[in-house]
């Protein structure tokens, strides 16, 4: 799990607050083969509360161009998408307005995404205070939060295409 304050929109992240992204790789619903998985969550430790990180993750979600409510939008079909992944040394490096961060992906993780060649980007704005970096989270807490039908209904989802240095 990994944590980033990078902004360009001071007013906007300070509503946001703590965004964390964390990694996990799992089987696909879809085919039944191992997908790579980025949620980015705020911790809801804005100036205006969990409400107001809730609207800033919207807007941030709008800004990227990513639809909300559960249409999985594919951003290779996007021309210029803000939102990139970049995968090499272990890392996935996620991009995004107001977000870039690497994070430390286990190698089934990095196996999925090179398999498939993209990664399936959550940006949930409803935040999770629980998960917070330096603390360990469970595979049943992050199952628990992941699969909430008001997570999901409520983020943006989006496959987006894996980078790498050489590509």
């Amino acid at each position: 799990m990994t944590q980033t304050n990078t902004s360009s929109g001071t007013s906007l992240m300070s509503r946001l607050g703590t965004l964390v992204v964390i990694p996990w790789a799992g089987e696909s619903q879809d085919d039944g083969r191992d997908m790579a998985f980025l949620m980015a969550y705020t911790l809801g430790d804005g100036v205006a509360g969990r409400e107001g990180s809730e609207e800033a993750a919207l807007t941030v979600a709008k800004e990227a161009g990513l639809p909300v409510g559960g249409a999985v939008l594919d951003v290779a079909q996007v021309p210029k998408s803000p939102v990139k992944v970049l995968v090499e040394g272990g890392k996935a490096v996620l991009t995004m307005p107001y977000l870039h961060v690497a994070s430390p992906v286990p190698e089934q993780w990095v196996a999925a995404a090179r398999a498939r060649g993209t990664v399936y980007v959550i940006l949930a704005s409803r935040p999770w205070p629980e998960a917070v970096p330096g603390r360990a989270v469970t595979e049943a807490a992050l199952q628990a939060f992941a699969a909430d039908e008001d997570v999901l209904r409520t983020a943006a989802h989006c496959l987006v295409p894996v980078g790498s240095l050489t590509t």
